[in-house]
């Protein structure tokens, strides 16, 4: 269930053109997308508000913390 996300892009602008990096993020995202819809199928299963889970999905990738956020640099590509 691969979705069509987008071109992967550095703070620079640059595109990620390594197959590898692209393949793994594909990968995540894929597997983030299905774990959400599980969780937002469950809950609805067990009568919890779609709005409320939602919000709920939003919140947690916005609660998302970056941990090299003071340590940018471009690796090999």
């Amino acid at each position: 269930m691969s979705g069509n996300w987008p071109k992967w892009l550095r703070d620079d602008g640059s595109v990620v053109s390594c197959t590898e990096k692209v393949k793994v993020m594909t990968e995540n995202f894929d597997e983030i997308r299905q774990i959400a819809q599980d969780a937002l199928e469950d809950g609805l299963l067990m009568e919890v508000s779609e709005a409320q889970m939602r919000e709920a999905l939003h919140r947690l990738i916005d609660e998302l913390v970056n941990p090299y956020q003071h340590n940018h640099s471009n690796q090999d590509d």
